[in-house]
């Protein structure tokens, strides 16, 4: 098996999810991890492009079969490698996926799209970012409160053990500074994260791709090459960029 990925929150869901595997007495000793370096469009090859069509990280290989997508390889391994991470019983099952599925659907395009805007899009002007800025940014807010909510009374997501669903989320709602949708002050949420934090899987699976002191603070060298990679990629002039683009 082979996971294809880079450090960031769609690539640390499922380094974390392998690591929280890995406690959960599944060893995935013959499992390979392979970086891929989105800044320099290296997910644009053709040998990428052969795991992963849609040219975004992460992908797995395992045996011959290829699986895109962070929250379906999520899935595919709580199926492959049974744990509470993935319920097996139907309902509590549909209740952790349903969560998943709302992060696939609203957290992720919702903060990518706010952090691209604020801090990437140095090609648009400001006016014309203005009001989709303020968009995501009201609407990264209310999607805090519906999981503020939620996990109301709760330690996790689904109940008083971790899953796939917490596993999902967790790496968007970490990055609020950096995508600059806060947190702060709205119930549940970050001692949720601090929940999360704080436990050693998902300490081994933030560590992917990035120095072990860097987790938690990038270092002004990171974060200036971490918003030029990002600032090329959103670049208007790359939103066209195909399968025979240059890379």
């Amino acid at each position: 098996m082979r996971l294809l990925t880079a450090p960031t929150p769609n690539g640390w869901k499922v380094s974390i999810m392998i690591e929280e595997l890995r406690e959960h007495g599944h060893p995935l000793q013959e499992l390979e991890v392979e970086f891929v370096d989105i800044g320099k469009g290296e997910q644009f090859s053709p040998e990428f492009m052969r795991v992963c069509p849609n040219q975004k990280i992460p992908a797995l290989v395992d045996g011959d079969f290829n699986l895109m997508e962070s929250c379906a390889i999520l899935e595919y391994l709580g199926e492959k490698f049974p744990s509470p991470l993935l319920p097996l019983e139907l309902e509590p099952r549909f209740e952790v996926l349903q969560w998943v599925y709302w992060q696939a659907a609203n957290v992720g395009p919702v903060f990518g799209n706010k952090l691209s805007y604020t801090r990437y899009m140095d090609d648009v002007e400001p006016a014309a970012k203005a009001h989709p800025m303020e968009r995501f940014a009201k609407e990264g807010q209310r999607l805090m409160g519906v999981l503020s909510r939620r996990l109301e009374g709760r330690d996790f997501v689904c109940g008083d053990q971790l899953t796939i669903a917490d596993i999902a989320l967790y790496p968007w709602v970490r990055g609020w500074k950096w995508s600059k949708i806060p947190i702060v002050g709205i119930p549940n949420l970050e001692a949720w994260v601090d929940r999360v934090r704080a436990r050693p899987a998902v300490e081994r699976g933030l560590a992917y791709g990035v120095p072990s002191e860097e987790i938690d603070q990038w270092s002004e060298a990171r974060k200036k090459q971490v918003a030029a990679g990002g600032s090329s990629m959103a670049a208007t002039a790359n939103l066209d960029r195909g399968p025979d683009a240059k890379n």
